[in-house]
């Protein structure tokens, strides 16, 4: 969430970050009503219990012979006085939740402001490309899609997957289903070779670490609730790992905090009918490979940088080409100041196509779970990051669509020959 007094200060600026982002700049102005309520309200009540403490004391000296006057009459008039504070006291409570709710509040619900970089833009029509890296591969055959070059091997199993367990879900079988688990252990090996500490947290979510980390309440309707319980699936690595130091103070030596995880990823997709419903690129159960950091304000833009390139090194690894896109406001993340999107290229689709989203949320998440550190004797909120590193469905995916053959198998890039066991290429059996 954002600073309040941001808000209070600033109001300006966060109208006109709303309006960039396509989002209701009139949220500004509830909360600052709200705010000012709450604030006057409080000098009210400040004031009431300063004139009953200062009546329970003029009680006490006439009880005692200290002091004179009419003892009931005090009393009738702090009756009054409590009446109100109660009714005065209860408002508050209202206004408090509908300006500071997490379950809703009106603060829970402005995005963060994006950075000065960020173009300016109604939706992903405006997002800026900023580099490509690689060949764009040619084929003297006819194409195929990526689940059709799975399916030709045999070794991916769509129909099934739907009689196990419904629509947009993958059935993986033999060498497939090795490519994935040798992508993701590339993908742990080099991210941990370059400074990422390896975590494997909880796949399941109390509502708190979700509230915190800005999935809830706004993506309620993206989430796997479990029935019954309080708990729900997670949509990304990124819920957990944000949430390690949830409510502590780390001390400024333990910054930067560079984590990586490898879990499975639930989402329902609500919203999305119609869009990739062929093959495994929107599916509501998928592997990825998540990078996080929690680090010093001064220093979080070199890190998303840093990150960026950390995601693309697997895609160069792998020799997939693929290209960086700088998001617009109108295509920005709730929790984000500021994303790239890695788009690898889809041969079928004669297009790139999103593989890694790298945000930096600026001390946005780290407030709403309340993760601090402290400075020169100061406490302070750090700044975190998130990306993919990478969605391992998709570039698997990228991988059978890249270096598929006319004779329908798959060639390996090299780098994933020793994590499958020596073999070069898929073919069907």
């Amino acid at each position: 969430m954002l600073d309040l007094k941001v808000i209070r200060n600033t109001p300006d600026v966060v109208r006109k970050a709303l309006a960039d982002r396509q989002d209701d700049p009139g949220k500004v102005d509830r909360l600052l009503a709200l705010d000012s309520e709450f604030r006057q309200l409080q000098v009210r009540i400040d004031g009431l219990r300063e004139e009953r403490n200062r009546a329970s004391k003029t009680i006490g000296a006439i009880k005692t012979g200290k002091a004179e006057g009419d003892v009931a009459v005090l009393q009738e008039d702090m009756r009054k006085l409590g009446d109100e504070l109660k009714t005065l006291e209860e408002r508050q409570k209202e206004i408090e939740l509908e300006r500071m709710d997490p379950a809703g509040g009106v603060l829970f619900t402005i995005p963060n402001i994006p950075h000065e970089t960020v173009p300016v833009g109604p939706d992903e029509s405006a997002n800026v490309e900023v580099r490509r890296w690689g060949t764009v591969p040619t084929f003297s055959f006819g194409v195929h899609s990526h689940d059709e070059v799975g399916e030709g091997l045999g070794m991916l199993d769509l129909a099934r997957a739907t009689k196990l367990a419904g629509a947009r879900f993958v059935l993986q079988i033999g060498p497939l289903a090795r490519l994935e688990r040798a992508l993701y252990n590339l993908m742990l090996d080099l991210h941990t070779q370059h400074g990422y500490t390896e975590v494997m947290p909880p796949a399941i979510a109390n509502e708190e670490t979700l509230t915190a980390n800005g999935n809830l309440p706004k993506f309620k309707d993206q989430l796997f609730k479990l029935e019954e319980w309080p708990y729900y699936l997670i949509p990304t690595a990124e819920v957990p790992l944000t949430n390690i130091r949830r409510g502590e103070i780390l001390d400024a030596a333990e910054l930067p905090m560079r984590m990586t995880a490898f879990t499975p990823c639930f989402r329902s997709e609500a919203g999305a009918a119609g869009r990739d419903t062929k093959g495994i690129i929107r599916v509501h159960q998928f592997d990825k490979v998540e990078l996080v950091k929690v680090v010093h304000p001064d220093s979080s833009y070199d890190e998303l940088e840093s990150m960026v390139n950390d995601a693309e090194r697997i895609l160069q690894t792998l020799g997939l080409p693929y290209r960086v896109v700088a998001l617009s406001t109108g295509d920005l993340g709730f929790n984000a100041a500021k994303t790239y999107d890695i788009e690898v290229w889809f041969p079928s689709q004669n297009k790139y196509r999103e593989i890694s989203s790298c945000s930096n949320c600026t001390d946005f998440q780290a407030r709403r779970g309340q993760t601090r550190f402290r400075e020169d004797g100061q406490i302070r909120f750090p700044h975190t990051l998130n990306g993919s590193g990478l969605a391992v469905g998709r570039c698997l995916a990228a991988i059978l669509e890249n270096y598929q053959r006319e004779d329908g198998s798959v060639a390996l890039p090299e780098a994933l020959h020793p994590y499958m066991g020596g073999l070069t290429e898929l073919r069907r059996a």
